[in-house]
C-alpha cells in the first residue's frame, strides 16, 4: 500500500489501514529506523496514567482500596 509524504513530514495512514485497526485520531506511534530508507510504526498502547487516582476517587467510599504487592524482582 502506498502513502506519501506532506511538506510538513507528516504520514497518512490509508483509511483501510485505520480502519481495520481501529486507529482513530491522537493515537501515538512510536517510529524506529532499522536501515537507511527503511523504518518500522508501532502503535503504543494507551497510558493508564492517572487510573489508580481515578479509581481510589471512586464514589463508593473504601470499595478500591490500596494494597501493599511483593517485588517481582526476585523471580
Amino acid at each position: 500500500m502506498k502513502t506519501t509524504i506532506s511538506s510538513k513530514g507528516q504520514i497518512v495512514l490509508p483509511a483501510e489501514l485505520r480502519q481495520l485497526d481501529r486507529i482513530e485520531a491522537g493515537q501515538q506511534f512510536e517510529i524506529q529506523r532499522l536501515a537507511p530508507g527503511e523504518y518500522r510504526i508501532i502503535r503504543r498502547a494507551p497510558s493508564n496514567d492517572g487510573l489508580v487516582d481515578w479509581l481510589l476517587a471512586c464514589p463508593a467510599k473504601g470499595y478500591f482500596v490500596p494494597i501493599e504487592s511483593e517485588s517481582t524482582d526476585t523471580l
